[in-house]
């Protein structure tokens, strides 16, 4: 529905979609276990990881992880080399390295990460979440890891519990709106960046923190996620940065506010590129 309304409203064009290769084996295991990818890959998943997971096991759902996977991998590519790439889906940040939770079996942005990284392309990367609900598995996976920085904004009230940290986690009350949350997360860049030196920026984009969302219980107008995106795009620029954004969750009562929010960030990322091109072309 994202990739469609994007060309009927002629903010893509058919060119500007690019069809990702699954990811391969030697990928997913730069950041998942052998034994969790087996168990995956041959159904063999207990009864307490399928509850887990929250989602029916199938062969189909192997496939389009995988799929994901490489659709981040695609858009980290093209954001070295563009400015901008955008996976359509993505964003599953409740994958560990060892099972799978909340709806995320394989953590795509993690594959993506460390497939730059093997390939010599960036060493040091910036995670910006900005679900509602904490990138546990982006935390747990990169825990340690100086070459990444993960910052998460999230309802603090809400899945998942425990919270494993990230290295700089926002804890947003119930009910937050679109003033407060913007200035929370204009702190954040600028403390993020204070800490440390990125080559390129992983914005995870929830539309979840939506005040229509059945899942989050944020208080977000749609224009104030549109600005929320605006911000995270305009500091990255400012800087430099490359910038690969997957859209992760999103479930508001009406199926076509989640697409039109998905939609707006791939604008936001529209007009930062376009202000970064007038600037160097004045």
């Amino acid at each position: 529905m994202v990739r469609d309304f994007l060309l009927a409203e002629h903010i893509a064009e058919p060119a500007d979609i690019l069809a990702p290769e699954p990811a391969t084996d030697e990928d997913i295991l730069r950041v998942h276990t052998r034994e969790w990818v087996d168990k995956v890959q041959h159904g063999k998943l207990s009864a307490s990881e399928r509850m887990l997971l929250e989602i029916p096991y199938s062969q189909a759902a192997v496939r389009g992880f995988w799929l994901a996977a490489g659709g981040s991998i695609l858009a980290a590519q093209c954001a070295l080399k563009d400015g901008f790439g955008i996976n359509i889906g993505g964003g599953f940040h409740h994958a560990f390295p060892g099972h799978g939770e909340g709806f995320c079996m394989i953590h795509d942005v993690a594959v993506a990460i460390r497939r730059l990284q093997a390939d010599a392309a960036m060493r040091k990367a910036l995670v910006v979440d900005t679900d509602v609900h904490q990138g546990n598995g982006t935390a747990a996976i990169f825990a340690g890891d100086a070459g990444v920085f993960t910052v998460s904004l999230h309802q603090e009230n809400n899945y998942p519990e425990p919270k494993p940290p990230s290295d700089l986690d926002v804890n947003l009350d119930d009910g937050t709106g679109d003033e407060e949350y913007l200035d929370l997360l204009s702190k954040a860049l600028a403390d993020s960046f204070g800490r440390f030196a990125p080559e390129i920026l992983f914005y995870i984009g929830g539309a979840d923190p939506y005040r229509e969302d059945q899942l989050g219980g944020l208080w977000l107008s749609m224009r104030g996620l549109q600005e929320r995106d605006a911000l995270v795009f305009a500091e990255a620029r400012r800087r430099g940065l490359a910038v690969a954004v997957a859209f992760a969750g999103g479930y508001a009562r009406k199926v076509e506010d989640t697409v039109r929010i998905h939609v707006n960030t791939v604008i936001a990322a529209r007009e930062a590129a376009a202000a970064r091109v007038s600037r160097a072309n004045p």
